[in-house]
């Protein structure tokens, strides 16, 4: 094969490869790129020198070790974004004739993946060892000190209790996440009754409401509202958010108004919607984008105090996720919050392409 055809094979396959690659000859010049890379570096790249067109130290040693030792080097690469840097793997390999094959392997997906995970395990540990140093300290007060004073035992008892109840709390919640999480590509198809759901929610709830000074009204409950679901996930949903606007609502009103739109400009069909609202003092507008991530609070202190575990609206959004709905969250300080969500219809399903 010539000399020639042998550069056409290669510019060849390097323009098919859906990833980044960079064929840099013997004089250092670029002599091949394809579709990817010139996305990446926003030039014309074709016989230029490579230093003018890279310019990441990174990826310049990783081709100089190649050069220098004839073998394949690996590297990382970093380009800063706007609102996030994407990362790369880089692998330069020698070809024919001393040129020097570079791909970039972006992998911003992957590290992120491993963030969130590692923030996962720090968060998770960080909730548990609060709950769990006090109870170590209160066992250990009433081996001591406190072993003959019943007043301080049972007050320290019930400090006790209400410990193990918060870290019993977030076990369950962790666990309903995680299998929320496991299912959430499978969707479910039974026909459920909201309405139903809703009264139930509410019924199971009013002591909490008489213990927070504030009543439920139920709105649009009296006539059957069906969607495809899963009707104990579904229930989570409406109890999660009922809790969450009786316990930060403050007292007076908590209303779960539920209706059908015709067509929600978003999910492109009919929709049944649930909206649950309160009165309360609202959220700050930066809060808003952040509320359904794991473990994030408006006021960590408030929150634990009233027992919540940072995870409640995480599982909603998982669960209106898995049923192919969303989830809408607005506030107004001093006005109350409103969260909605939305299912499609029974009777609007149609297959998915």
């Amino acid at each position: 094969m010539s000399s020639a055809t042998a550069d056409e094979a290669l510019k060849s396959l390097v323009a098919g490869v859906p990833i980044p690659l960079l064929l840099i000859d013997e004089a250092d010049r670029i002599l091949a790129t394809n579709d990817a890379a010139v996305r990446l570096f926003g030039l014309a790249v074709e016989a230029r020198h490579y230093l003018t067109v890279i310019r990441q130290p990174a990826v310049t040693s990783c081709i100089e070790a190649t050069r220098r030792t004839g073998r394949e080097t690996q590297g990382r690469m970093l380009i800063a974004g706007p609102s996030l840097d994407r990362s790369f793997r880089v692998v330069t390999t020698p070809v024919l004739d001393r040129r020097v094959l570079v791909s970039l392997e972006e992998i911003t997906d992957v590290e992120q993946a491993s963030r969130i995970r590692r923030d996962f395990v720090a968060n998770v540990s960080h909730e548990m060892r609060t709950p769990l140093t006090a109870l170590l300290g209160f066992i250990e007060t009433l081996r001591g000190a406190a072993r003959d004073d019943a007043a301080a035992r049972e007050r320290f008892l019930s400090i006790m209790a209400r410990e193990a109840e918060r870290m019993n709390r977030l076990v369950a919640d962790l666990l309903s996440l995680t299998r929320v999480e496991s299912e959430e590509r499978v969707r479910p198809t039974a026909p459920v009754d909201l309405a139903a759901l809703a009264r139930s929610a509410a019924a199971s709830l009013r002591p909490v409401a008489e213990a927070a000074g504030a009543e439920i009204e139920l709105t649009g409950a009296a006539e059957p509202l069906t969607a495809p679901g899963d009707a104990d996930q579904l229930t989570q949903v409406l109890t999660n958010l009922i809790e969450n606007a009786l316990k930060y609502g403050g007292p007076g009103r908590v209303t779960v108004a539920l209706s059908g739109q015709s067509r929600d400009p978003v999910l492109k069909r009919p929709v049944a919607r649930i909206d649950v609202i309160d009165r309360g003092e609202g959220i700050d507008d930066l809060h808003l984008p952040r509320l359904t991530e794991r473990f994030y609070r408006v006021d960590s202190h408030r929150s634990r105090e009233k027992g919540g575990t940072g995870l409640g609206l995480a599982i909603v959004k998982h669960i209106v996720n898995r049923h192919r709905g969303r989830l809408k969250i607005e506030s107004r300080k001093g006005e109350g919050s409103r969260f909605t969500v939305l299912l499609p219809r029974s009777d609007s399903m149609e297959p998915e392409g």
